[in-house]
Order: C-alpha cells, then structure tokens, then sequence
C-alpha cells in the first residue's frame, strides 16, 4: 500500500509540475538556436562510467561533442525518478537521459519528454537500422521519445551435470511442453531437511511473466499501450503454471530464501555450485559465466505453444527532456552512441580483453540490427567453447523473434500493478486470477486517466 501511495503521489507531483513549469506547452525553441545560445556543459542523467562497452562509446560521444566545444558531465549512477523530477522542478535539467524504455511512454503522455522526430531528420538518423520492436518501445502517438540501446535477449541457460544428475534432457526443457517441463522441475529439484539444496527450473516470477504470457499467443498490453490484458484467461493460465512449478520446489518462501543465498556474480554462483538446473536469463549473464566458472551448460530456446523460437527484449534508451538547453548535442549523443560503428570499436575492446584472458566472447546484442551484423558476420570468433558458440548463435538468431512491451501513458504503473500482483500471489495472499483481476483495474484505471 505504501508503494503504490508513494507511486501515486509522484504522478501527481508530475502531473501538477508539468502545468507549472511547462505550462501546457508543447512547442520547443531550434535545437541549433537553443545549441548558439547556451553555456556548453552537456549534462547526462542516467548513464554514469560502465564497462568497456559503454565506455568506449561514451568517449566517442565525447569526441563528438568536443568539437562542439562542448564538455560533458556524466555523473555515475543509474537513472532515478525521484532526482528527475527534482531536476524538472528546478528547471535544472539535464540535456540528454538514460532510462528504461519500459517509462518513455509514460513520461512521453505527461509532456516532459521532446519528440525526436525533428532530431532524427537532422542528425540524418536511419531508423531502419534499429529493430522494430524496440523503435516501438518508445513510440507514443506516432512520435519516437527516444534512441534503443541494448535489447539483452533471453534463452534457458541449462546446467549440464544438473540435468545428467537428474536423467533430463534439454529437448526436456522445452517451454511448448509444459507437462514435460513441470516434471522435468520436478526431477532436477532437491531438498534437504525441510530446505531446498537445489532448485530444477525457475521460472523467473515476476519479471519474465510477460514471457510465459507471450508464449500462449498473449500481449498483455494492446499495440498503443492503451487498454491492458492483465487478467486474460491465458494470463491467468500463465501465472497458474509458473506458481504451480514454485509450489513444486518448496515453496515461495524457501525457493525465494535459497535463491537470495545464492553468489550470483561470483566464482561460487549457482551454476558452478550446480545449485540450480535451468532458468530462463538475459543475454548479458552468459559474460558473467565465461568468467566465473568452468561449468559446462547448454543454451536452450524459450518457446511458444507452436513450437516457435520468442525472446523478450528489454532495455534503456536515450531521451531528451524538454527543457535540454542543448537539444542539438543530445541529438548527436544519442546518435554516436548508438552507431554501427561506435558499437564495433567498442565490441572491438572486450572481444580483445577476453581473447588476452582466454575467456569465451559471449557477444553483445543492441537493438541496432546493422551494427548486430557487422559484430558476428566481422568480428565474432571462437575460442573453441562449444557451449558458448552456441549460445551466441542462438542468441543472434532469436532477436528476430523478439517482442517488447508498447510504449503505455501509464507504463510505469502497468508494471508496478502487474509486479504487486505476482508477488502477493507468491505470498499467497490472493490466487493468480484474483492478483490478475486486481492488476488490472489498477493498470486500466492509470491508463486511462494518464491517456489524453
């Protein structure tokens, strides 16, 4: 109850900032006036010093700028709502942020946000190369909000001495079959003295729910983000499944409790432990694998009721706030650090690190298809892992049958509903179709009032 006050009463501090600082406008001065007539001090919120991948883009970025004459401040830290409301409020705002695609619509509704349509015919910005459903992620009413970034693809990372333990097979794994997967959980899975020493398959609730929905053919927001599917009986069905596979396994509290013990990043995680038999996870976790433990794993695709490859993508994107004194630079920001290019040269530097340290190169997925090809067709080798090679192909293979959430007026509140949901029926506080039923009178009704 305390969250979902403290999320409401933010909205409303947002709605009511909007009219004050903003005035309804919906007009913005040239970026290139604005870019003659301001200091050069080019301000990022979100971003903050990464790894090589970020860094070396960020550093071309730079370079861009610079010859601007302009200098960029990048503070660390990830983006905060709190902090960008505080910025909006006093009219000190950043020029460029980088958010969670997941909230442009949201922000985009409440005006706070400049449309991008302008930016991207000035910086001649080819938004063919960038993947459709993530273009899509932050289109609202027709206008792009802003730039796509990583798109972090999920497959089943499966423990192979799990599975051999346990007589299961990957073709075991196969999410199309959800009887033979249950007991296939069901296998795989140990307790000891009341507690779980290993879980079989987790399902990964609540963040991969759109997932498991996805898989019986469900979007659980309609196209233009307007009207919610949250308690639609293949919802229901979904959300049934997946607790049905935790209930297996122990239980809520004592899988949840196991996990939290577990060293997710580090030498002793829960593959090398062979503390867990198969999940489905982003792209991303495989280079945290190549370089903690020697396990051996398989990579095996999450799959629809038809039998077809899907994989959620999700991610941030870059967004100018109205009120960016320097709306021209943001726009060549966001279009070096997205670029075929800068993505290779950075690439380029992780490849080499982890050729010079003999580990796998697990590859790098953005929603930029041109630079996706030229990374595996130029630069992807192998190190003579099979299991990582095959993971990459997966993984390459798989974003064309991606999809990603529509941009949504109540983005933000969609996924607070849906998230409150599963976890109070993981606390079993309320059935799945009485936590679904109540998800979606909140998304609807936010929806509704944050549409215009």
């Amino acid at each position: 109850m305390l969250r979902r006050w403290k999320q409401a009463a933010f909205l409303a501090a947002l709605a009511a900032l909007v009219a004050t600082v903003f005035g309804g406008a919906t007009g913005i001065a040239s970026a290139r006036t604005e870019d003659r007539t301001a200091s050069k001090h080019f301000r990022i919120m979100g971003f903050g010093p990464g790894d090589e991948i970020a860094n070396v883009r960020a550093d071309l970025a730079t370079e861009a700028l610079a010859r601007a004459d302009a200098d960029v401040q990048n503070p660390s830290g990830g983006f905060d709502d709190q902090k960008f409301l505080a910025a909006l409020a006093s009219r000190d705002v950043p020029d460029i942020v980088y958010m969670d695609r997941k909230k442009i619509g949201s922000y985009a509704a409440r005006g706070v946000l400049v449309p991008l349509n302008s930016c991207i015919k000035n910086q001649k910005l080819k938004m063919s190369q960038y993947r459709k459903v993530s273009v899509a992620s932050v289109t609202y009413k027709g206008r792009i909000y802003g730039i796509p970034e990583f798109t972090n693809p999920i497959t089943i990372i499966a423990v192979n001495s799990v599975l051999r333990d346990a007589g299961v097979k990957p073709a075991d794994l196969n999410t199309r079959n959800w009887a033979k997967l249950r007991t296939a959980a069901k296998k795989m899975y140990k307790s000891s003295d009341g507690k779980v020493t290993r879980i079989g398959f987790d399902p990964k609730l609540p963040e991969f729910f759109p997932l498991w929905a996805k898989s019986l053919g469900l979007n659980l927001l309609s196209k233009n983000g307007l009207r919610a599917f949250l308690n639609h009986p293949k919802a229901i069905q979904a959300l049934t499944y997946t607790n049905q596979l935790i209930k297996d396994q122990g239980g809520f509290d004592r899988f949840n409790a196991f996990k939290q013990s577990w060293d997710f990043f580090g030498n002793k995680n829960q593959v090398d432990q062979a503390q867990v038999g198969a999940w489905p996870q982003e792209s991303w976790y495989y280079a945290v694998l190549a370089r903690t433990t020697k396990a051996e794993l398989t990579a095996v695709p999450f799959r629809n009721k038809a039998g077809g490859q899907i994989t959620y993508l999700q991610g941030s994107a870059w967004a100018i706030p109205k009120g960016s004194k320097l709306q021209g630079l943001a726009c060549t920001w966001a279009r070096v650090m997205t670029a075929p290019g800068s993505w290779y040269k950075a690439v380029k530097v992780r490849f080499d690190n982890q050729r010079r340290l003999g580990r796998p190169f697990t590859g790098t997925f953005t929603a930029n298809r041109t630079a996706d090809v030229k990374i595996f067709e130029d630069l992807y080798q192998s190190f003579g892992s099979k299991a990582y090679d095959n993971a990459v192909r997966l993984l390459v293979n798989v974003q064309k049958y991606g999809f990603e959430q529509p941009a949504s007026p109540a983005g933000a509140e969609y996924y607070q509903a849906m998230q409150d949901a599963i976890n109070r029926m993981l606390s079993g506080k309320q059935t799945p179709r009485a936590a679904l039923n109540q998800a979606q009178r909140e998304a609807q009704t936010a929806i509704n009032k944050a549409k215009k």
